[in-house]
């Protein structure tokens, strides 16, 4: 039972994507944690939102204040009924139903001493500077995690005290550090020489704590405790007195281990006049004086500055100069700017923040990641429109008891009614997908007339969506329609569509030039690589921007790609994922992931394919023809003689492949590579990432043995359509039962040590052994069929399911990796990092979703604003165990195209008009007369796509014939054309004069319409 649902026990299959994120312990530490969030403005109900996602004790939220319009821009469960109701109570049943797990409940009263003893961690939002400084002396004093975020219209705070013995078990989400040992110096201290498995450096940092294993000679290391070391360059490191050890002699692996660290924090008074700010600079100082003397003017004031209020605006200033005697530290147009803009509320600001903030909360509950130390200062002012504040003026910026208030006190109303009238694609309603959604609606985007929302996403809801997205419930199904639904429940004016279909090739009828051209931007919310870059391609070739958002664990980022202006998303190298040598997964692994990726593997070549074979065997008559090689008709042959009839028989069969792998596979490799062996005097061939692997004996008491003959067996049995018990006492007897064959061993059998010697092995097909196994396959399918036993040998192909947990799948891949790390001596893999690993899940938490999506929503208001500044867009990486949010300014496109002397960048299109001066549709030859008369492109060859539609090396008769065609003609027949044509015909030349570098941009012929 892989998901319990006992008291107090984790239910994996809710929070599976976040195990992989924190774990089991500090999963078990967060259920232990009660929490209060104060002040339930957007901020407020965000960070209550991703604490709740992620299964705290319970959570209480307080606001002793009432529902206002400008609350309704940024504060997703209020609505405008709920004008003039309290906001923790109006929110308290919505919170409450994004997991059942977490009680939620609303409080209006005074936080008193004895109300706060009953939280762990307290959370203030919204707060008056005299209330935060009593909360946070009484939290301090009380051992309790206090926490202070604030934003205030494009700017934002956030403040972290966790106390004066505050204990980190983990500091960082990336794996333990690994390296192979070269050499070892006896010495005071002694100076290991090592490197990664790839031939580079290290990669410890100085202070780190390493053990060791597998160090021949100077055993004394094996297993130690952990020792601090001192980096002396990227291979080599001190580790201390190693004098009295033995001599080292070879091999070893020198492994990070992650102890904990004490942390000290100051309380909020103390740290005020002298803050820790995270990224210190003058702007963070600004900030920080800024938001000070808000306090100070709010308490004076009654209210906020008044949105471009110029008064209010030097007001302010006039209180942030005497908060420092350090003036040449104050921005003072920051801190005016700041000004004009704090009445706002602004739902991407709050999705940051609240991201961060959340994330800070779960430190505070797990002990798991590096709190903030103390302070950090974030602003996105660069939002602002580029022709400065003349667009902005007192009046634009006033309320109007509109539920965008809050929005158009920063940006004003003209700018409320261009969000409305956005149209936005937006590809994958998943984690990403739901926030920017959620943002969406609460910015208004889409909101107005001529305004619109189309999201797709071909998925239905699984129970692991639930944690990390808030629109989904248990009961509902298909992702798009019901986020869809959600959002428009947030925002009723919303115009959203949702659809059904993911974005390919295959759905560019769906969406192609039409739909497109109408479009106003596109945002991803993919996980797949590849069909992001198809999404960026459309961007290419339609000139739309590009919002691309990923996250992975506690890391996330932003890119914005603006047509012309900045580089596209990724590249083809970025793209490519890293593989991991053939020759590696078969013969010396050396990682559990080797071990994990080798396994899953197997369970394809096992289970799935022969099935495939055998059942296009059977079916298909052309079948033995198309095939080239000898291993598929082996295969086919073997699956059909090993049809098994009982239980029995698929024990006997995971019993035979156990024997194979775990030890005759490994007997040919030694004598293959002897333990002693050198690739060169005094050069062990067993050294470094190669791990001298030893075989296994069989014991039916090892839980692992039979926990694969388990496996296997069932999987055998189902691959074979054979219903039977699944009996493990029957297995341990026919097990007992068993007679093994002697090892023989494999003569004149190449192993090949390199990728290089992988492609050199032979793969020539022995046409004489080919024909005879057809031969004999075909006789053999003939008796079936004459016997009418054809159907009755088909099989079952089983497709790896890595959420189905009560299938076998994931246990048969964590016995199968771990016999083979046995094999090498490689620690074993426990259940879920086995799921991980082969289901290759991504893992994922709600707060950095939630801080990707209001970061990609602030690059929305500049591409909305229509910004041609390079430089006042920001890329954006995240790192929230760290934490680190680093913001930086997009490249400019490389030339991608070049033509003589010219060249163009990837935005780059030469375009043709499709009609001609007498009204009718061009022919090729008019096009190429184009070309050549107002482009200067003397054309050789016409391509479309993969297929030539001219090419000057023809015979005479065949150009003709083909340049008199008109262009819809020649395309219209041509594979994979769609119906409706194309407005846009795209196609590539190549020019009698281009030279071997040149890449000419593509040829977009604008088509007629119907």
């Amino acid at each position: 039972m892989r998901r319990s649902e006992s008291p107090g026990e984790i239910d994996e299959g809710l929070y599976s994507r976040q195990l992989y994120v924190l774990g089991h312990e500090a999963m078990r530490r967060l259920a232990k944690t009660a929490v209060l969030v104060s002040g339930m403005k957007g901020l407020g109900v965000e960070i209550a939102k991703n604490i709740i996602l992620a299964g705290v004790k319970s959570v209480t939220v307080h606001d002793p204040g009432n529902t206002q319009w400008s609350d309704l821009s940024s504060q997703f469960f209020l609505s405008e009924r709920d004008v003039g109701q309290n906001r923790a109570v109006a929110s308290q049943q919505h919170l409450a139903e994004l997991n059942s797990y977490v009680p939620v409940t609303a409080y209006t009263g005074e936080l008193s001493e004895s109300f706060l003893a009953a939280f762990q961690v307290v959370v203030l939002s919204n707060s008056p500077l005299e209330e935060q400084l009593r909360i946070s002396d009484i939290c301090h004093a009380c051992g309790i995690r206090f926490i202070l975020a604030d934003t205030k219209g494009l700017a934002g705070q956030l403040f972290c005290d966790f106390g004066e013995n505050f204990v980190v078990d983990e500091t960082s989400e990336a794996d333990p550090v690994c390296a192979y040992v070269q050499h070892i110096s006896q010495g005071t201290p002694g100076v290991v020489t090592c490197r990664d498995r790839q031939g580079h450096g290290h990669g410890f940092a100085d202070g780190d704590f390493v053990t060791f294993s597998d160090v021949g000679g100077m055993s004394q290391l094996n297993g130690c405790k952990p020792l601090a070391i001192h980096v002396l360059d990227e291979f080599t490191l001190e580790i201390g007195d190693t004098s009295s050890f033995a001599p080292y002699q070879r091999g070893g692996v020198i492994t990070q281990v992650k102890v904990p660290q004490l942390h000290s924090y100051e309380s909020l008074r103390a740290s005020l006049a002298k803050p820790k700010i995270k990224a210190m600079d003058d702007r963070g100082c600004s900030l920080h004086l800024a938001f000070r003397a808000l306090h100070t003017f709010t308490a004076e004031m009654g209210r906020l500055p008044r949105p471009r209020v110029q008064a209010d605006a030097e007001r302010l200033l006039e209180l942030a100069r005497g908060l420092t005697t350090h003036q040449e530290l104050l921005d003072e147009g920051l801190v005016r700017t700041f000004a004009h803009v704090s009445a706002g509320e602004l739902s991407p600001m709050a999705a940051l923040l609240g991201g961060l903030a959340a994330q800070e909360v779960l430190k505070a509950a797990s002990g798991k990641f590096l709190p903030l130390a103390q302070w950090l200062y974030f602003d996105a002012l660069e939002c602002l429109p580029e022709q400065g504040t003349m667009l902005l003026t007192e009046e634009s910026c006033a309320p109007r008891g509109s539920r965008y208030d809050g929005q158009i006190a920063v940006f004003g109303a003209d700018f409320q009614e261009r969000l409305g009238r956005q149209k936005y694609f937006v590809v994958g309603a998943g984690a990403i997908g739901c926030e920017l959604l959620k943002n969406f609606a609460m910015i208004g985007l889409a909101a107005g007339e001529g305004g619109s929302i189309t999201v797709t996403d071909m998925d239905t809801i699984e129970r692991s969506n639930l944690s990390r997205q808030l629109l989904f419930r248990l009961r509902d199904k298909l992702k798009s329609e019901t986020a869809a639904a959600a959002v428009r429940r947030m925002n009723p004016t919303t115009r959203v569509t949702a659809q059904p279909h993911h974005v390919g090739p295959d759905t560019e009828t769906l969406y192609g030039d039409d739909f497109f051209m109408a479009l106003d931007g596109v945002t991803n919310a993919l996980d797949s690589m590849q069909a992001r870059a198809y999404v960026d391609s459309l961007c290419i070739r339609y000139l739309k921007p590009l919002l691309d958002s990923g996250t992975e664990g506690t890391k996330g980022h932003v890119q914005v790609v603006v047509p012309h202006l900045t580089q596209p998303f990724g590249s083809p190298l970025d793209l490519t994922e890293s593989a991991v040598p053939l020759c590696t997964l078969r013969h010396f692994p050396s990682t559990i992931e080797h071990t994990l990726q080798w396994a899953r593997d197997e369970f394809d070549g096992l289970f799935k394919v022969p099935a495939e074979n055998v059942n296009k065997f059977l079916e298909d008559p052309a079948f033995l023809e198309v095939q080239r090689t000898t291993q598929d008709l082996e295969g086919v042959r073997s699956s059909l003689q090993e049809k098994p009839h009982s239980w029995q028989d698929c024990v006997r069969w995971a019993r035979q492949r156990w024997e194979s792998l775990y030890h005759h596979t490994i007997l040919n490799l030694l004598h293959a590579f002897p333990p002693g062996q050198e690739t060169s005097p005094g050069v062990p061939f067993w050294a470094g990432p190669k791990r001298c692997p030893q075989p296994l004996e069989f014991d039916c008491n090892n839980s692992t043995h039979m926990e694969y003959i388990m496996a296997a067996a069932s999987l055998f049995a189902q691959m074979h359509r054979l219903q039977v018990p699944r009996d493990r006492a029957a297995a341990r007897e026919t097990l007992r039962a068993m007679a093994m064959p002697p090892f023989q061993l494999e003569v004149a059998v190449r192993i090949p040590v390199t990728e290089e010697e992988m492609e050199e092995m032979p793969t020539g097909v022995d046409e004489e052994q080919l024909a005879a196994l057809r031969q004999e396959l075909a006789e053999h399918r003939q008796a079936l069929l004459e016997r009418g036993c054809g159907s009755t040998h088909l099989m079952e192909p089983i497709h790896f399911e890595k959420d189905d947990d009560s299938n076998g799948h994931v246990d048969f891949i964590m016995a199968a990796s771990n016999l083979r790390a046995a094999n090498y001596g490689i620690a074993p893999a426990d259940w879920h990092k086995s799921k991980r690993v082969a289901g290759r899940i991504v893992p994922a938490i709600a707060t950095t979703t939630a801080a990707v999506a209001g970061l990609a929503c602030l690059e929305l208001y500049k591409l909305v604003w229509g910004h041609q500044d390079l430089d006042s867009y920001c890329n954006s990486f995240l790192q929230l165990a760290e934490p680190l949010l680093t913001r930086f300014h997009p490249l400019s496109p490389l030339a991608t195209y070049k033509y003589g002397q010219e060249t163009w960048s990837c935005w780059h299109r030469v375009e043709v008009p499709g009609i001609g001066a007498h009204g009718e549709e061009l022919t090729l030859q008019e096009l190429l007369d184009q070309l050549q008369g107002v482009h200067s492109l003397p054309v050789r060859t016409v391509l479309c796509g993969v297929t030539i539609l001219y090419a000057s090396f023809w015979a005479k008769q065949k150009r003709e014939a083909q340049l008199a065609c008109r262009l819809t003609q020649l395309v219209g027949g041509l594979p994979g054309a769609v119906w409706p044509p194309r407005r846009i015909l795209v196609l590539d030349l190549v020019c009698e004069d281009q030279q071997d570098d040149d890449v000419l941009p593509p040829v977009h012929v604008w088509l007629p319409c119907g």
